[in-house]
């Protein structure tokens, strides 16, 4: 199925628009009651290793490297979890994630790595 891909931050309000809400991170984002968040799918398996999330540590100087080691690890570790996602019968995701920055974050990461296999 062709998805519409969304990114936010869970900490906004979720939008009328919003589709599907899949939470990609491996730690549930602190204060964010899963009530409030209005998550559909918490897919914490597509998540970046906990090694990798911790090397990179949002540094934007790791950016480049952080998504070709990601994406590695998206193509040989988790399929399954890539596949679950690539399978949800919604025309729009929305993937959620909580880092503070908006450009350097897993979830910009993940959409460009469906996006180009998608293609």
């Amino acid at each position: 199925m062709r998805h519409a891909w969304l990114i936010r931050r869970v900490y906004d309000p979720p939008g009328p628009a919003g589709g599907y809400r899949v939470v990609v991170d491996r730690m549930w984002p602190r204060g964010v009651s899963k009530s409030s968040a209005e998550v559909d799918r918490w897919l914490r398996e597509i998540a970046p290793s906990t090694e990798l999330r911790k090397w990179f540590g949002h540094r934007p100087d790791r950016w480049l490297e952080f998504q070709r080691l990601y994406h590695r690890e998206l193509q040989h570790d988790v399929p399954g979890a890539v596949e679950e996602l690539r399978n949800i019968e919604h025309a729009r995701v929305t993937l959620l994630y909580a880092a503070k920055d908006e450009q350097h974050n897993n979830a910009v990461a993940l959409l460009a790595f469906l996006k180009d296999k998608q293609a």
